[in-house]
């Protein structure tokens, strides 16, 4: 074995990867990241002794939710830069130690008596000795199968805090709350703690899920306006394109000013789609529309957009030679030997420059397909139609929602979702966001008394949207409990992101859930029973039984 990874749906036979990930992972990659993620705790161990002194730090939790992000499936492929990211933080961490003690000789008078193990503070150029440290620290090195699955869903769930935490920051909104429990998470799985501590943690990572996208949407809509309800085109035009994919809007308003009146157009694809969605965005005219589908489909579909790509965040797959020249990470994305789009400055900006003079030499994307797709359906756009979404429920003529929210992936089993989408009577509302909406936002599922039967609130991001919702129509028709309302959970999951949103689900108490195409394999059977027990998850089965049972509220 020379690498273990389960954190991702796809992993191996549902058990773990061992030899390569099948993201596309090395296993000297899968191992880097487990020692960046086995610095962050030591970073957090100093960094919440700091904060008990009053002295939290936001570069400090900034750079812990970026190197977490930087580990999430699909994101960063780049051996280089991830040991940086160790390296940057192994310096943060004895800079942080460095501090408390100073700290706490000042407060009390006395020195501070250090009882911990110092065998992290080591530097080294070498891959094989980092491997090496990898493999003491890595996910295996917890035998207890069930504390190992309460603390690898709570490492798992806050990488999706991570993200969403970072995508604010970009957007200069943050908040030391945050920021400090993911330094007490982290903490707590160095610690020898009850199952009920730790199942406590676990909820708590649900709770400030919830605060972690709460804050993204107030930073986007503050940023950019709220989504309106947009009808998209996903065909192309005649001028050469760039192509934006992944989840960072800061980067995309970026590039939309830097391309303006150059002859260049922006497509959008994959979780980049609700941008179009914007106000401050649409009013780019060179704003031409999406391309494609699925992070998934990339590899054939940025071979056909001809034009350079640029990926912001996680969801790049292993690059082909057919557009290895023209693809750019940037952010927390790597992949070796592609360029990378450096961040930027202090009240700056990236420079998109060498990709955009690319452009202008490129052939205009090849069209895949035609038409329009409508988005735009985030909590404001539909608290506007709530009246109308009221009328329809109490007439009849909508009997159920169903929350089809989550990722997309390339298992073929997936196809229960489009089965389930086209299964569905037609007094029933699909309420999505996330690429989980690829499998059915092309469909012609028709519309109730002129709403859309497909209402889509954005990225896997904006999966806040959803919550409020619900709680908007608890309120409307006054329930004392969320599960009594005609909504039914029927999610995909993919990635940590995903995961962070079932955590945030559980914490406003949503029990029922459908969870697919399988159980993660990071749960133990103990941890799958507590979570049956207390929430009533259940895997996903046949399309027929399952919609039967949805639409009767089971």
């Amino acid at each position: 074995m020379s690498m273990f990874c389960f954190q991702c749906q796809e992993t191996a036979k549902n058990e773990g990867c061992t030899i390569k990930g099948v993201c596309g992972k090395s296993a000297d990659t899968a191992n880097l990241q487990d020692l960046l993620i086995y610095v962050t705790k030591g970073i957090s161990v100093w960094g919440e002794k700091l904060n008990s002194l009053g002295m939290a730090d936001k570069k400090t939790g900034f750079f812990i939710a970026q190197a977490l992000f930087a580990t999430i499936t699909n994101a960063n492929f780049d051996n280089d830069r991830i040991i940086e990211l160790i390296k940057q933080g192994l310096k943060i961490r004895n800079s942080l130690k460095s501090k408390f003690i100073d700290a706490y000789s000042k407060k009390h008078g006395k020195e501070f008596s250090d009882e911990m193990d110092d065998s992290a503070i080591w530097f080294s150029d070498d891959l094989e000795e980092f491997t090496l440290k990898a493999s003491e620290v890595g996910v295996l090195s917890q035998k207890n199968e069930d504390v190992r699955s309460l603390r690898e869903l709570l490492v798992i769930g806050l990488k999706g805090l991570a993200a969403y935490t970072d995508h604010a920051a970009i957007l200069d909104y943050e908040r030391n709350e945050i920021y400090a429990f993911i330094m007490e998470a982290l903490v707590s799985t160095t610690k020898e703690l009850s199952v009920n501590e730790m199942v406590s943690m676990v909820m708590k990572a649900g709770e400030f899920s919830v605060k972690g996208m709460e804050l993204l949407d107030t930073a986007n809509t503050e940023s950019y306006g709220n989504p309106e309800i947009t009808n998209v085109s996903i065909g192309v035009r005649n001028n050469p394109g760039i192509l934006i994919s992944g989840h960072d809007l800061k980067d995309m308003e970026e590039l939309l000013q830097q391309t303006e009146n150059t002859g260049v157009d922006v497509y959008t694809h994959g979780e980049m789609l609700p941008a179009n969605a914007y106000p401050a965005f649409k009013k780019y005219k060179h704003f031409a529309g999406n391309y494609g589908n699925a992070w998934w489909q990339q590899n054939k579909e940025f071979d056909s957009f001809n034009g350079p790509i640029l990926m912001t965040t996680n969801c790049i797959t292993p690059v082909k030679e057919a557009y290895k020249n023209r693809i750019f990470t940037t952010g927390m994305t790597g992949y070796p030997d592609v360029t990378h789009i450096p961040e930027r400055a202090q009240n700056g900006h990236k420079d998109f420059s060498e990709i955009i003079e690319l452009a202008k030499k490129c052939e205009p994307p090849r069209e895949i397909e035609q038409g329009e797709i409508t988005v735009g359906f985030a909590h404001n756009q539909v608290f506007a139609l709530a009246d109308n979404v009221v009328e329809a429920v109490k007439s009849g003529a909508i009997k159920r929602f169903v929350v089809m929210a989550g990722c997309d992936g390339r298992q073929k089993n997936r196809s229960y979702y489009t089965d389930v989408a086209e299964t569905l009577p037609q007094d029933a509302v699909i309420l999505t966001a996330g690429c989980a909406k690829y499998r059915y936002n092309k469909l012609a599922l028709g519309e109730i008394d002129g709403i859309p039967r497909v209402l889509d609130a954005g990225q896997c991001n904006d999966s806040y949207s959803l919550a409020l919702i619900a709680l908007k129509l608890k309120e409307v028709f006054g329930l004392e409990d969320i599960n009594d309302l005609p909504i039914s959970y029927d999610i995909a999951w993919y990635e940590q992101k995903a995961v962070a949103v079932l955590l945030a689900l559980l914490h406003l108490g949503v029990k029922g859930i459908r969870l697919g195409p399988t159980l993660p394999a990071f749960l133990s059977p103990n941890v799958v029973k507590v979570l049956v027990d207390n929430f009533n998850i259940k895997p996903i089965g046949d399309v027929k039984v399952d919609v039967e049972a949805m639409m009767a509220g089971h």
